[in-house]
């Protein structure tokens, strides 16, 4: 079982930056794929960025050049950094972990306005 525990998240005005953190909870986490998702009200989630147990990284094309995921196998942590950002990334931010079966967290709330 994994348990995943968002934080980071807040107000911010366009062009600024934030980082959101997962910490994880489980066993043999290094060896899974992590990665952040993101939902506003009235749409599906969508993927945002992923970071496989080799360091190989995807993301979305509306964050490419802007958002950095990361992590710290040592911590059990991922990270997205997320840099110049606008009012259309505002949504509640998902982590999310799979192996053989997928995980999530309970999210975080980023909102960009000035």
């Amino acid at each position: 079982q994994v348990q995943l525990v968002e934080s980071g998240g807040g107000l911010v005005q366009p062009g600024g930056s934030l980082r959101v953190s997962c910490a994880a909870s489980g066993s043999m986490l290094s060896i899974y794929t992590m990665g952040w998702y993101r939902q506003v009200p009235g749409k599906q989630r969508e993927l945002v960025a992923t970071i496989n147990s080799g360091g190989n990284t995807n993301y979305a094309d509306s964050v490419k050049g802007r958002f950095t995921i990361s992590r710290d196998n040592r911590k059990n942590t991922v990270y997205l950094q997320m840099n110049s950002l606008k009012p259309e990334d505002t949504a509640v931010y998902y982590c999310y972990a799979r192996l053989t079966d997928d995980y999530w967290g309970q999210g975080t709330q980023v909102t960009v306005s000035s």
